[in-house]
């Protein structure tokens, strides 16, 4: 019988019985359903043919003490959710590591590895399954990796734009200087733990099951180290303070995060490092703005301006360029410089984009009131009107 059959299948269900039914109760149940859906007294009957089998099967593993005790055993574990994921759900999908079964989850994975790894169902059911238990040691483990290490950095608009190399400093374990990681005194090395035979992980039976678990004797480590670093006392990490030097590229924008490979604490015994995320925090800028990588700017003019046109001096990341207004611009047009805005990194840059903002007068002298007076005079002398086809006219 396959391992997911053995785990989906209630065959106190199947016999009608309880779960504490005796055997004399399981017997009596057999034989009455087995003379019911025996295919001699329903002969065509293809669901009775299937319903004689599942319960023939059901009683040739509870009506034998040893698969009985091994069957309940098995469903006890799963239905008290100690694996997690809600424990064993008859009748529910699972899987063994393969494709077969549909997937709401992998049991293989609930154990550490698929159905050909390490660690994984085949060493909880090999004895009782037949599979690779037993007395089996595993031959590899992995090294234990350093954690991720998290920092921040706070850069001005511009720099955050144009990119720029930043120095942080950070406290966090890191490889020992003194025995380079191995944990062992200078002059010395770990050995090979006898147990393991380097592996870190061990097998041993407990009833019909066989189980792997990381070894006592070096902790899962696969070495022993019997002289430690006394600066280390062993492990080959300690807390440093250190410098680094983190590039930001061009463009980044608030609340990136940069990652910089093998920067994070130190693995243990000299497993590799884990890796450094940098969140930049962008400042904003009085002058400019960001969209995607086209670069903002509002400049201020005159209504004069807009209505002669004119050639307004606009800053950019890179100093400061020509933007000509035409003649009769509205206010509140964006006019577009192409590739003066924000770096790319696949190269080029984004366009700037300028938006013309009128800025209104609050205090005029008499000459410029007068002027401005005459003016509004031959603007309706000439039949303009600002408010000619307004819904509200």
């Amino acid at each position: 019988m396959s391992q997911r059959e053995w785990i989906e299948k209630d065959f106190y269900k199947d016999l009608g019985v309880s779960s504490d039914a005796s055997a004399d109760e399981i017997k009596k149940a057999y034989r009455k359903l087995a003379r019911d859906l025996h295919p001699d007294a329903n002969p065509g009957d293809t669901a009775a043919e299937e319903r004689f089998k599942a319960v023939s099967e059901a009683n040739a593993v509870l009506s034998d003490p040893a698969k009985r005790k091994e069957y309940d055993e098995t469903r006890r574990m799963f239905a008290g959710g100690g694996f997690g994921r809600g424990g064993f759900a008859p009748g529910a999908e699972y899987s063994t590591g393969g494709s077969g079964f549909g997937a709401e989850f992998n049991i293989g994975d609930l154990f550490g590895g698929g159905a050909g790894g390490d660690g994984g169902i085949g060493d909880i059911f090999g004895g009782l399954f037949g599979g690779r238990g037993g007395g089996r040691t595993a031959t590899s483990t992995r090294p234990q990796r350093g954690a991720d290490v998290e920092a921040e950095t706070t850069l001005p608009f511009r720099d955050a734009a144009t990119g720029v190399t930043v120095p942080l400093r950070l406290t966090s374990p890191a490889s020992c200087t003194t025995c380079h990681g191995s944990g062992a005194k200078p002059g010395t090395s770990p050995r090979v733990c006898p147990r393991c035979n380097g592996s870190g992980i061990v097998s041993r039976n407990q009833g019909a099951f066989g189980f792997s678990e990381p070894c006592d004797d070096c902790r899962g480590t696969g070495s022993i180290i019997d002289d430690p670093c006394s600066d280390c006392h062993g492990t080959g990490v300690q807390n440093r303070t250190r410098n680094i030097t983190v590039r930001v590229p061009s463009g980044v924008s608030d609340g990136q995060k940069i990652r910089l490979a093998g920067q994070g604490e130190a693995g243990l015994r000299g497993a590799p490092s884990g890796d450094l995320y940098v969140t930049v925090h962008v400042k904003p800028d009085k002058v400019f703005g960001r969209s995607g990588d086209d670069l903002t700017v509002i400049v201020p003019v005159s209504y004069g301006e807009l209505v002669l046109g004119t050639t307004l001096s606009v800053p950019t990341l890179e100093g400061r360029v020509g933007v000509k207004v035409p003649a009769g611009t509205a206010d509140g047009r964006i006019l577009r410089v192409r590739g003066r805005g924000v770096p790319k990194r696949s190269g080029g840059a984004g366009d700037l984009l300028v938006t013309v903002k009128v800025a209104v007068p609050t205090d005029l002298d008499e000459k410029a009131t007068d002027a401005l007076a005459a003016y509004l005079d031959a603007e309706k002398a000439s039949g303009f009107d600002p408010r000619s086809g307004w819904a509200g006219a």
